[in-house]
């Protein structure tokens, strides 16, 4: 039965699909054998396990036998057997792939399988999740099932101390989010001494909730900085001058019929027009900010553009209880794809800074980069990485692309019966939210539970205040509350519950018939409290099982899909329905054209509601365009970042080679030879065929900047002997060197030296970020010589990063010269 089902579901690529379903009848035929084993026989198969591997046995070769043992322990601890489905996902996930599971299928008890298989090998597996709680959750719920097989089990989190996060890495199995991860490999890559370093090698990662961390987070990268020197003065001075424009651009588009800037919605830019920067530029000339009547586009005032540009777009493109919240009087960051508060981000580039002046709020300082990183980038170090998702495969082509990651959809357990009703559209959202308000009361008279999920704060807030209006009890979910989501979730199936929530993904808590149950009490299944919670399910399913109301079509369809797989968990019977409008963000922007010409030449009126086909299609295409929009977005980053990473890479390994070597002073005696070389050679000048060094200037050069005596270096007969140049002056900067290490001792002066070029290596690499940051941000002028964008940053920050390399010799060398010390 396992077979043709998977048969059906199963996407056409390299995949033995027969074999597969050898290996699960291989586990289940070795079932009936464990079960009959005690805990003592049981505990004893972990070192068989690594004894096998040992020997030179594979993972696959030893998967049925450990599949078998996870799933027996499962039933002992947790009173939960393993599917079929789940051991099939399983082997995918142990395969290097993508498992797509449905909501309430078993994600979390599946991957305890490939976890505790490859956490065999003694390298490590690090378990990655979108946030603490989880990451928490997770930790606490499966270190009795891996402690039970003799594994260690840890969990990585921000507020731990070095000593915890060793500890926490130095595990079989290490839980955690993939910020502090990525964080941490970040961290030990700045460290001065090699006992600070908490990773080892980046061996395994099972991502839960993939496409939430490698595609929705992917645009961004992760940023180590430190703050510059405030400057919030011109902040504050922009936004006034933002707020005069506004003001004067609705005056003079009433009038006039034309616009200072120009929004596009679409690809969330916005740009002043040709009037907009003449006014602009006359503003900042009456504030005093150009002085002398001089013009914006030189280069002394070029900066200010660019703190326009972010005012503007703070103005414009981010809004407060959609892209932020104020809470403490500062400005928290909300996921778009979570709705979560992202604690402790910023937007960078001075953007952050751009909306504190909006609100009025303090700001903070600018910062500076000191490393950084993508998720991609990080994520692709390991040896070997797979995950798992509700919302997957429609990402399979970038999956495939980016991380040469097959995604597989797993078949449910039981038959999806939820019923999927088609999107109601109504003129306006005044009408929407009417029929939205109207529904909730049919169902409210059933005591049918009812989810409602919407795209904002904003929006959520809103319906909120329309039920509260009409005396109906609710529970808002969204990032004002995130810290009893679990709470609200956990009561969101229960009878007559009415639930609000902005965006569902990663919530990680299932929404079950009747309300989430603890059948456990240490570690025990509580039969009582499991029959009085199947009354209650079997209650909810006569009713018709959770109903989901989408407010509006998120621009992602993977959102969309989420909140829908919240309804129908594990066969429960279940319902959807969307509701839109003509004032919908999504259909205004990227569909009302078309939409509009169809819906009148329907016939439609007011306070009417149209279901098409043709209609949803149309909203699915916009959804695709954003997709794919997004998806460039991605890429392009990740172009850059190669690049990038390819200097990152260089960078990273001779910082660790310095960090780890015992023999430091001949890594500075080949960075001595090879600066004097360099030196020198700025002194030769060729004449006809022959080259001559100019001595008397080598000399003088020398003496000013080292303040050493070369007094015999006139004195070589060298016309061209640049080999006798270089050992005589090697010879001078060897004696002041030895001399040096007389005073402070060898161990002191090894210490000094790795201390320095750490330091300068640290120190160059942030010059290096500054550089890199800012050719991205006038990259575009390439433009305008009709260049190749991605060659000209491919060549320029060549340029940049050996230029780079070739300061931090000159800067090691020169300050372990110059420095000079006394002999207490």
């Amino acid at each position: 039965m396992i077979y043709k089902i998977i048969k059906k579901i199963l996407n056409k690529k390299n995949y033995n699909l027969k074999k597969i379903y050898r290996i699960i009848k291989k586990i289940n035929d070795l079932e009936l054998y464990y079960k009959n084993l005690s805990n003592i026989e049981i505990k004893k198969f972990t070192k068989k396990f690594k004894k096998y591997l040992k020997k030179g046995k594979t993972l696959e070769y030893i998967l049925p036998e450990v599949f078998a043992i996870v799933r027996e322990v499962s039933k002992r601890i947790f009173g939960i057997r393993h599917f079929n489905v789940q051991l099939f996902g399983g082997i995918i996930l142990n395969n290097r792939c993508i498992a797509e599971m449905k909501t309430g299928e078993g994600k979390t008890l599946t991957s305890t399988l490939p976890i505790y298989l490859n956490a065999l090998t003694g390298l490590g597996v690090h378990v990655i999740t979108v946030n603490e709680y989880l990451a928490k959750r997770d930790f606490e719920n499966n270190k009795f099932l891996f402690e039970f097989l003799g594994l260690t089990v840890g969990i990585n989190l921000s507020n731990m101390s070095i000593e915890e996060k060793k500890k926490a890495y130095l595990c079989d199995i290490t839980y955690g989010t993939n910020n502090e991860f990525c964080f941490d490999y970040l961290r030990d890559n700045m460290i001065f001494k090699k006992i600070l370093k908490v990773q080892r090698c980046l061996n395994f990662a099972l991502i839960d909730e993939i496409d939430s961390i490698l595609i929705d987070e992917a645009r961004t990268p992760l940023i180590i900085s430190s703050s510059l020197k405030n400057i919030s003065k011109i902040y504050y001075k922009i936004n006034k001058i933002i707020l005069i424009l506004i003001k004067k651009n609705k005056k003079f588009n009433n009038y006039k019929k034309k616009n200072f800037f120009i929004i596009n919605k679409k690809n969330n830019e916005i740009y002043l027009t040709e009037n907009g920067l003449i006014l602009i530029e006359d503003i900042l000339i009456k504030n005093n900010l150009i002085k002398d009547k001089k013009s914006l586009y030189l280069s002394k005032n070029i900066y200010l553009m660019y703190h326009i540009n972010n005012a503007l777009r703070a103005h414009f493109l981010f809004n407060n209880n959609i892209d932020y919240i104020i809470k403490n009087n500062k400005i928290e960051i909300i996921d778009e794809h979570t709705g979560r508060i992202m604690n402790d981000r910023k937007w960078s580039d001075g953007l952050h800074q751009a909306i504190e002046a909006k609100e009025n709020l303090n700001i903070n300082n600018e910062n500076q980069i000191l490393a950084s990183i993508t998720f991609q980038k990080y994520f692709l170090l390991y040896k070997k990485l797979s995950g798992m998702s509700g919302t997957a495969f429609s990402e399979y082509n970038e999956f495939k692309e980016i991380y040469d990651l097959e995604t597989i959809v797993i078949p449910t357990n039981c038959k999806n019966i939820r019923k999927d009703m088609p999107d109601k559209i109504f003129l306006t959202e005044n009408e929407k939210y009417n029929a939205i308000i109207k529904e909730i009361k049919n169902y409210k008279l059933n005591n049918q539970p009812i989810l409602i999920g919407t795209t904002s704060i904003k929006n959520s807030e809103k319906l909120s205040k329309k039920l509260n209006k009409n005396n109906i009890k609710h529970q808002v979910l969204n990032a004002k509350f995130h810290l009893i989501e679990s709470e609200i979730i956990s009561k969101a199936g229960k009878k007559g519950s009415i639930t609000i929530a902005t965006n569902m993904a990663g919530r990680g808590t299932d929404i079950i018939l009747g309300g989430n149950y603890k059948f456990k009490i240490n570690n025990y299944i509580d039969n009582k409290k499991k029959i009085y919670w199947k009354k209650k399910h079997d209650i909810i399913v006569k009713l018709g099982g959770l109903h989901i109301i989408g407010t509006e079509r998120n621009e992602s369809r993977r959102i969309d899909n989420q909140l829908k797989g919240r309804s129908g968990r594990q066969g429960d019977p279940g319902s959807t329905q969307f509701y839109l409008s003509l004032e919908d963000t999504l259909i205004r922007i990227f569909s009302s054209y078309n939409i509009s010409n169809l819906i009148y030449k329907l016939g439609f009126k007011k306070n009417e509601f149209i279901e098409n086909n043709l209609i949803t299609k149309i909203i699915k295409n916009a959804q695709k365009k954003i997709d794919h929009r997004n998806f460039q977005i991605r890429k392009q980053l990740l172009e850059y970042d190669n690049i990038i990473n390819e200097h990152r890479i260089i960078f990273y390994n001779k910082r660790n080679k310095i960090l780890n070597t015992l023999k430091i002073y001949k890594i500075i005696n080949n960075i001595r030879k090879d600066v004097i070389k360099s030196i020198i050679n700025q002194y030769i000048y060729r004449i006809f065929f022959f080259k001559k060094i100019n001595l008397i200037n080598l000399e003088k050069f020398l003496k000013k900047e080292f303040f050493l005596n070369f007094k015999y270096l006139k004195k070589i007969n060298n016309k061209k002997n640049k080999i006798k140049i270089l050992k005589y002056i090697l010879l001078i900067f060897k004696i002041n060197y030895i001399e040096k290490e007389k005073l402070i001792g060898f161990k002191n002066m090894r210490n000094f030296e790795k201390y320095i070029t750490l330091k300068i290596f640290d120190l160059l690499w942030k010059e290096y970020l500054y550089l890199i940051d800012n050719l991205k941000k006038g990259i575009y002028l390439f433009i305008y010589l009709q260049k190749d964008l991605k060659q000209e940053f491919e060549r320029e920050s060549f340029y940049i990063f050996l230029n780079i390399l070739e300061s931090i010799k000159y800067e090691i060398f020169y300050i372990i010269t110059k420095t000079n010390f006394i002999k207490i």
